[in-house]
């Protein structure tokens, strides 16, 4: 094949030629393509006949990493908050690793925090409250909601022992002043110092009651935490890291 300037031009291949659009406007499926999805049905179906397929899904059940699922966690150790992965498979731990995602640690734990599965699986790690009643020498199991019970009932009744509802102090007065000389300004707030007897004003709040964070709660646990404090009339709420 040669054009007007005698060069010599090769011509196409025919394996390599592009396939044709059949006249519904999708490409063809050339011969070379039809052979290849022929062989790999008949390996598959030799493959499917050679092994036991129920039996095979039925031995990958016990696998390692079979119906295992994975949740982010923090260690309870200290106050730095590392970042842990939970494996869990039918509600039992597994495993526990470093999360190579957080930002605190990326993946890495000290040995407290290498000991946190050892700590969980425990044969001498308390699964249910224990109560010992004034005067006791031993300990009794009770259930959740008999300790929960309990803590509320004291709580309550050492916050209404204990309540102070107002407070005299020697509060500065906050006054209100015309702006002279500008009528653009309606008031100028300020605090002057107080004259007379102290001023009684409303505290409500206990001081018998204390509340202690932990490293291992969230942002949003933190918020919850700090919003049933401050309605139980609590002052002193802390933190673990601090003591």
């Amino acid at each position: 094949m040669f054009r007007d300037t005698d060069t010599p031009v090769a011509s196409p291949s025919p394996d390599r030629a592009e396939p044709k659009s059949d006249p519904a406007g999708g490409p063809a499926v050339s011969r070379r393509s039809l052979l290849k999805l022929t062989a790999v049905g008949a390996a598959g179906l030799a493959i499917e006949g050679i092994i036991d397929v129920p039996a095979m899904r039925a031995a990958t059940k016990d696998l390692k990493l079979s119906d295992v699922s994975e949740f982010t966690t923090s260690c309870n150790f200290c106050s730095c908050g590392c970042g842990m992965i939970a494996a869990v498979r039918n509600g039992k731990l597994l495993t526990m690793e470093g999360d190579y995602d957080h930002i605190v640690n990326r993946g890495s734990l000290c040995v407290k925090g290498i000991s946190m599965f050892a700590t969980h699986a425990s044969p001498n790690r308390l699964q249910t409250p224990r109560y010992r009643a004034p005067g006791s020498d031993h300990w009794e199991d009770i259930s959740w909601q008999d300790a929960v019970n309990k803590v509320a009932q004291k709580i309550r009744k050492t916050r209404d022992e204990t309540w102070i509802a107002t407070e005299k102090v020697n509060a500065p007065d906050l006054v209100v002043d015309r702006a002279a000389g500008d009528a653009r300004l309606e008031s100028a707030p300020r605090f002057v110092p107080h004259e007379g007897p102290l001023a009684e004003v409303p505290v409500n709040r206990t001081d018998a009651i204390g509340f202690l964070g932990g490293a291992q709660n969230t942002n949003e646990e933190c918020y919850l935490f700090q919003k049933a404090a401050r309605l139980l009339g609590m002052a002193y709420v802390e933190h673990q890291a601090r003591l």
